[in-house]
């Protein structure tokens, strides 16, 4: 559209015309689907229009008045106001819109001349469609006017009233009474203010003398108080001796200051409110009653003004009567009596309805409305007086106009008005006389999707007159579906209840009326119906955690692509943009709702929808949460050191308050320290406080549930309590003597918050329990107090009591304590030893006496030291041991001592102050034990066959060493292990061996353990690597002997387990191992065919056949280390040594070895052959890499 005057006007009607769109007239609307086809005229129709009263307020820019309408032709506009013809065209100062009947008057201040009525005509060739009348009120600032009042001048006890006399404004208006610094004038049952705005008083005291009574008028619509000048009021009082200028002051009987005389009539419209006012004047003050004559007051009816004012809000029919006040007091009383009216404004019975008729019918028009008084009903055809419109075929019958035989020329709008003196109402009926051929308006070829046992509709939207005659068929059935499962509705729809299978197909809607007749076709699918079979449940999630909820469903497969999944809330739909922020996302049919917060709590809906149904499941999600702070705090019946408190407990969310904490803090010695105080349980909201004296407190109140501990509340007002007494006195008192003449006594002193009071001491009072003497008395500010001058270890009874300057605590415990120890005077008798085994012993005594203790008895204690080692006669005292043992014990074990000693033992007794003296001493020896572990055990050279071991012998012994016990096995880096092999080692002065015969270039791991005649002690362990030749320069002998002993190790013992190095997995090496191989197959061979021949050789032959090449060395490609702890496991180890161990006896048998004629040398080496394939395998394997070449 545009605008003739201002841009800014559009905007400014569209707002209005939405707001007045409930004006719109009823009227018969041609579709625009028949006015594409054929050009139809149409009478004009008012669409929108202003409120029936439009109030120009000084704060608004502009003031739309506002007129639209529709038909076809496009309707003309004009206005009259006040029954004369207005162009707003003519007045450049109005804002107008083409093709629009609206006008804006725009605030520019001169507004007063546009006051009227006005109405809008809208016309076009049919007819004529009118507005209602609307009123445009143009308000003036309403002012009190100037004036000077006199004093008004009244007798103390007589009434008098003050006039407000407000200006007359735009409602409602409101009247306060006020002093010139705005402080209300206090109103009662002898001052008040009426319904006219008038002050009121029943009668005049001395306070009510005053310069300054205000009245101020406020109208809030125009946003405006106004003030009326200041009057003054001057109180005539005298004593009771009373003077000539001023009555006495007498009792009086009621009268009424208003409303005057004893009746009155009261009219009012339906739905207003219903104020009656009765205010008596009188000494003593009158109360006012009211009631209903015949009636009982209803419950909606209020009594405001100290029951001088009744109101009876948006009254009815039934409000309509007789009421009666009456004012009284002890002299007599008044009374009035208000008939009260309700009236209505016209409403309608039967509004006038548009019609559409076709050329020949008779045409009814009917417009009936009600209203007290009765509405008088007044007729117009195109907006004229109907007697100024004739016609031979129309007349009125009642409340109906007829139209016989009616043509085209018709068709118009006629109005039907109602009016009484509360309004008038309008109504427009549009009449069209016309024929016309049906005209579907639905499209052909409609596709309608079902699923089975729900309903269906199909349209058929027809336009035509006459009416026309609507059938379905289907499937080019010359017969309509009838049924009760089928109807066809007014509009043309055909409705399809219970739908089945087999109703799917094609429909045919046909109209027929006497112009002819049209169809369409539409075409019916049923499918599968949609469910959900995995529904969200109700959950209580805690907040800021994620909330999960599930939902799955099937449905019709040909709806794959039309298929949605939506989420609600509250049923409102949850949009899920997946963006990064987004707290909302749905996975694998799971809506996920990250960090839970209050908000989040509600109803959701999870919503399987097709175009041809849906399903729908809900679930209540419940956000846990600690609870809200608590608030209102109320301290009351604050009753000197007691009080209680209230409060409103806060939102629980969801999880119920199981108690309450209640937290003070003082303000004196520890401020802003909040301290709890009490719990009380979760379903109370008040506590009885027992404070203490001289606090001065605050508190507040925190709520607690299973989810945790809510913020606290604010805190409430203080409160000191007055001081009083200590409530109790101290406790934890010790009594402890830390000299033999003086008594400690010390105590848990009061919390400052304790003291209840200024200058708090405590009284310590004393006395000997075993003796009869008078209590001891001393007044201490601190905490403790030493008593002098005592006994020694004697009982003494003690109590300490709390005082300040209001007085003593109650009456104190009594405590025993004793006063200082001394040193125990005496040892324990009778001291024996008994050995348990070569290190525990057990020792017994006989007790102190309790007199000799002088004090507490702590217990015993054992001092024991080590005299001299039995393996030799030299004394060498050890270090002192002490073994503490509480309580009243006789005996205890000593543990952890040296085997095959001699030992010096005492025992004393101790108590609070020191040890007593020392019992004799007790001498006693242990007996043998297993020796510890060797000393310095290594390997001292590497051969090809041989290792050399040396070792020293333990540090101690615990006994008389018989010898050693030396094993040894292969190892390699698999953890796999050959055989265990033992070596008995008879003379306990070697310390140093040779093995011989062992492997080459194999792993050793060699283990030692010293012996006695108890048993042999924990083994040292120490492993080497046997080299791939022998070394041109031996390592040299250990200095111990000039020649060590050897063993060499039987064939059918040893396994393969030599280490290869990093070369086991090279190429080259693996195809030597397969030549090694096969040369070990060929000597076995050979050597299994000489056995059989009963050939022997020894080994000193074959070594010369095959010569060793001395030439190529280790370089020192040796791994020996000292270990002290077993690295890895022992196989087939041998736990026990013969005592009488052989002097190069070999853990192994001679019947391991199968040849009679096997030697020895002299130097203990192995001479002879090897028994068994298996063992010459293994050595020609090992010869057999020795002489191959690189």
């Amino acid at each position: 559209m545009r605008l003739l005057r201002s841009p800014r006007l559009a905007t400014v009607l569209l707002v209005v015309i939405y707001i007045c769109a409930f004006h719109t007239t009823s009227a018969i609307d041609i579709p625009l689907e028949v006015l594409g086809h054929i050009n139809i005229v149409q009478l004009p129709t008012i669409t929108a229009q202003s409120p029936s009263t439009l109030i120009a307020f000084p704060f608004d820019e502009s003031f739309p008045v506002i007129c639209e309408a529709k038909g076809n032709p496009e309707p003309e506009f004009r206005w009259t106001k006040n029954d004369q013809e207005f162009d707003p065209f003519l007045d450049p100062r109005l804002m107008k819109e083409e093709n629009s009947g609206t006008f804006v008057i725009p605030n520019n201040g001169n507004l007063t001349e546009y006051q009227g009525t006005y109405r809008c005509y809208a016309s076009n060739k049919l007819g004529i469609a009118i507005s209602k009348e609307i009123e445009f009120i143009v308000p003036n600032v309403p002012k009190f006017p100037k004036e000077t009042l006199d004093p008004v001048v009244v007798e103390e006890g007589q009434p008098f009233t003050l006039k407000c006399d407000p200006p007359n404004g735009i409602p409602p208006l409101q009247i306060y009474w006020m002093t010139i610094n705005l402080q209300h004038i206090e109103q009662d049952q002898r001052v008040s203010v009426g319904l006219n705005g008038d002050l009121y008083f029943s009668h005049a005291v001395e306070k009510d003398s005053r310069r300054d009574y205000c009245c101020f008028a406020s109208f809030p619509r125009i946003r405006t108080i106004v003030q009326k000048t200041a009057m003054s009021v001057i109180v005539k009082t005298r004593k009771s001796d009373s003077s000539e200028n001023a009555n006495a002051i007498l009792e009086r009987k009621p009268s009424l200051l208003t409303p005057p005389g004893g009746k009155s009539e009261i009219q009012l419209v339906k739905g207003e409110d219903l104020n009656l006012e009765c205010i008596a004047e009188g000494f003593p003050t009158p109360q006012v009653e009211w009631k209903k004559m015949g009636h009982k007051f209803p419950s909606k009816v209020r009594f405001e003004n100290h029951g001088k004012l009744v109101i009876v809000p948006r009254a009815e029919q039934e409000d309509s009567g007789n009421y009666m006040c009456k004012a009284k007091n002890p002299l007599g009383e008044v009374q009035h009596t208000f008939t009260v009216t309700v009236e209505e404004p016209p409403e309608w019975v039967f509004e006038p309805e548009s019609q559409l008729s076709m050329i020949g019918s008779d045409v009814h028009i009917k417009c009936s409305a009600s209203g007290i008084p009765q509405p008088t009903t007044t007729w117009r055809v195109n907006g004229g007086p109907l007697q100024e419109s004739p016609a031979r075929n129309r007349r009125v019958i009642g409340d109906t106009i007829v139209i016989h035989n009616a043509q085209v020329s018709d068709s118009a709008v006629y109005q039907c008005e109602a009016s009484n003196r509360h309004g008038t109402i309008l109504s427009n009926a549009n009449i069209m006389i016309m024929n016309l051929q049906p005209m579907i308006l639905t499209s052909e070829g409609e596709e309608y999707s079902v699923v089975e046992r729900k309903g269906v509709t199909m349209h058929c939207k027809v336009f035509s007159s006459p009416p026309s005659t609507i059938t379905w068929s289907k499937d080019d059935s010359p017969e309509s579906v009838h049924g009760p499962r089928f109807t066809v509705h007014e509009n043309g729809s055909l409705k399809i209840y219970n739908v089945e299978r087999g109703d799917t197909g094609q429909y045919t809607c046909l109209a027929k009326n006497t112009e002819g007749s049209s169809a369409i076709n539409a075409m019916l699918y049923v499918k599968d119906p949609t469910r959900i079979v995995v529904a969200p449940e109700d959950q209580r999630i805690l907040i800021g955690t994620t909330a999960q909820l599930s939902c799955l469903a099937e449905y019709d497969k040909s709806f794959s692509n039309d298929f949605e999944l939506l989420w609600e809330k509250d049923d409102m739909e949850i949009a899920l943009n997946y963006t990064v922020n987004s707290r909302y996302f749905v996975e694998n049919g799971v809506f996920h709702i990250m960090n839970v917060s209050h908000s989040d709590q509600g109803v959701y809906r999870c919503v399987a929808k097709t175009p041809a149904d849906q399903d729908v499941a809900s679930a209540l999600l419940m956000v846990l949460d600690v609870p809200d702070a608590p608030e209102n705090l109320v301290l009351s019946d604050r009753k000197g050191r007691n009080v209680t408190l209230k409060w409103v407990p806060g939102d629980d969310h969801n999880s119920s308050t199981t108690e309450f904490i209640i937290e003070y803090e003082e303000s004196h010695w520890e401020p802003s320290n909040w301290k709890e105080l009490l719990r009380v349980p979760g379903n109370r909201n008040s506590a009885e406080l027992r404070l203490n004296g001289n606090v001065d407190y605050c508190f507040r109140v925190s709520a607690v549930n299973a989810v945790g501990t809510g913020r606290p509340s604010e805190a409430t007002e203080r409160y000191k309590t007055p001081p009083e007494a200590p409530d109790r006195n101290p406790e934890n008192i010790r009594i402890e003597g830390h000299l033999p003449h003086e008594m400690d006594i010390k105590w848990e002193p009061l919390l400052p918050i304790e003291h209840n009071g200024p200058s708090l001491e405590y009284k310590v009072s004393y006395r000997r329990q075993d003796v009869e003497e008078d209590w001891k008395e001393h007044t201490v500010k601190r905490h403790s107090f030493v008593v002098r001058n005592t006994p020694t270890f004697v009982p003494y009874e003690i109590k300490i009591q709390a005082k300040n300057r209001q007085g003593f605590g109650p009456e104190p415990k009594l405590v025993t304590g004793y006063s200082g120890e001394d040193f125990p005077s005496a040892a324990p008798d009778n001291v024996a030893v008994k050995v348990m085994n070569s290190s525990v012993v057990k020792v017994s005594w006989t007790r102190v006496h309790k007199d000799k203790l002088h004090g507490h008895l702590g217990g015993y204690r054992i001092s024991w030291w080590r005299l001299r080692s039995l393996v030799d006669s030299k004394k060498s005292p050890g270090d002192k041991h002490t073994l503490t043992v509480p309580g009243d014990k006789n005996h205890a074990t000593v543990p952890s001592l040296t085997p095959f000693s001699e030992y010096s033992l005492i025992v004393m007794t101790f108590n609070g102050r020191g040890n007593g003296p020392g019992s004799h001493p007790v001498n006693f020896k242990t007996p043998e034990g297993v020796p510890e572990k060797n000393h310095d055990f290594r390997v001292t050279d590497v051969q090809r066959h041989t290792v050399s071991l040396a070792w020293k012998p333990p540090l101690e012994p615990n006994g008389i060493l018989i010898g050693y016990l030396l094993k040894y096995q292969l190892i390699n880096d698999t953890e796999e292990v050959g055989p265990l092999q033992t070596v008995d080692i008879s003379k306990p002065e070697t310390t140093t061996w040779i093995l011989r015969d062992l492997e080459p270039l194999s792993k050793y791991k060699f283990y030692l353990c010293s012996c006695t005649a108890v048993g042999c002690g924990p083994d040292v362990s120490d492993e080497c690597t046997t080299t791939l030749e022998t070394s041109k320069s031996a390592s040299p002998s250990p200095p111990s002997t000039p020649k060590s002993p050897v063993t060499k190790p039987t064939r059918s013992t040893i396994g393969l387990a030599s280490i290869h190095g990093g070369i086991s997995t090279k190429g080259w090496f693996i195809g030597l191992m397969c030549a090694i191989a096969l040369l070990t197959l060929i000597v076995l061979i050979a050597c299994f065919v000489n056995r059989n021949k009963g050939g022997k050789y020894s080994v000193k032959e074959k070594e010369d056949l095959h010569p060793d090449v001395e030439s190529q060395g280790m370089n020192d490609d040796t791994f020996c280390e000292y270990s002290d702890n077993d690295e890895k496991p022992l196989k087939g180890s041998q736990h026990s040594l013969s005592r009488e161990i052989k002097a190069v006896e070999s853990g192994d048998s001679l019947v391991d070895y199968g040849d009679e004629d096997a030697q020895f040398n002299e130097d203990g080496s192995f001479i002879g052959e090897y028994a068994g394939r298996k063992e010459k395998r293994a050595s020609a394997e090992i010869k057999a890499t020795i002489q191959t070449p690189a």
